[in-house]
């Protein structure tokens, strides 16, 4: 979202962290209502676009560097969910683990497919999707059409940041049953890898997504496999697996991609 329209956003890692946190810390709040799962839901996307108010802040409003502010966000998250953790729990390293009925069975993976064909339809089709596809390649165009460029991208990062704390959120009460410390691993950056990947396009960035998930499951199947002789192969260079094929799939394709064409230029004035 945010990229098509012209804002860089490697704050995606950030955005996830704290709609992981936020999403554990309500579902354990009313871990005992029917809805605690929704309600936890809702809280990290709350959370998630509450950081991209603040990083819009910074490179819409203030016009900052994108990828310094990016930087900024991610470290003041990274530094934020263990605080706050602190707080609440008397511990920094992980929040109360939920019971099955304040997690989600499967309506995360049905949500995600679900949102990649919204998005696709309504960046091709709708105007407000032509809008934001303008904002990003020709603002100028935009800008004399009479639609205020700065306020789609205000838009487009916002729900950018909603659906990164969406994301987080499906791993501390979907994939796991607790938030942790640093828990999203570097994928918000494997998101950006899967974006460029897939030519900023929702459904091929959608197949990078499940490319980069089969290399994540892969390696966790490995753990442990021996090759040669008795001894098995140390974890941590199979955790290293899914990490290496991005860099590797990055490096033979990154140049076959195609930025959007205002990609990280601050427009005019708010």
């Amino acid at each position: 979202m945010s990229e098509r329209a012209g804002v860089i956003n490697i704050a995606l890692e950030g955005m996830m962290m704290v709609g992981a946190f936020a999403a554990a810390v309500v579902a354990e709040k009313f871990q005992t209502s029917a809805m605690a799962p929704e309600l936890g839901a809702l809280s990290g996307i709350l959370a998630g676009v509450t950081l991209a108010a603040v990083y819009g802040l910074a490179v819409i409003r203030l016009r900052a560097d994108q990828i310094v502010a990016g930087t900024a966000v991610n470290m003041l998250a990274l530094g934020i969910t263990p605080f706050l953790c602190k707080i609440l729990y008397g511990v920094s390293g992980a929040t109360p683990a939920l019971g099955l009925a304040s997690r989600f069975e499967y309506a995360p993976m049905f949500w995600a497919f679900v949102v990649v064909l919204l998005l696709h339809f309504w960046i091709k089709f709708s105007p407000s999707g032509v809008w934001v596809r303008f904002a990003g390649e020709k603002p100028d165009a935009l800008d004399a059409a009479g639609v205020s460029v700065n306020r789609v991208r205000w838009f487009a990062t916002l729900v950018g940041g909603g659906l990164a704390g969406l994301g987080g959120a499906s791993l501390s009460i979907y994939l796991a049953s607790s938030f942790s410390r640093n828990m999203t691993a570097g994928r918000g950056f494997m998101a950006l890898a899967a974006l460029i990947f897939g030519n900023w396009e929702p459904i091929p960035a959608a197949v990078a997504c499940l490319f980069f998930g089969f290399a994540d499951a892969l390696q966790t199947k490995l753990q442990g496999i021996v090759i040669w002789g008795s001894d098995p192969v140390p974890v941590e260079f199979i955790q290293m697996l899914p990490y290496v094929v991005t860099v590797l799939v990055l490096a033979g394709f990154v140049g076959k991609s195609r930025a959007p064409k205002a990609l990280g230029l601050p427009f005019g004035s708010v």
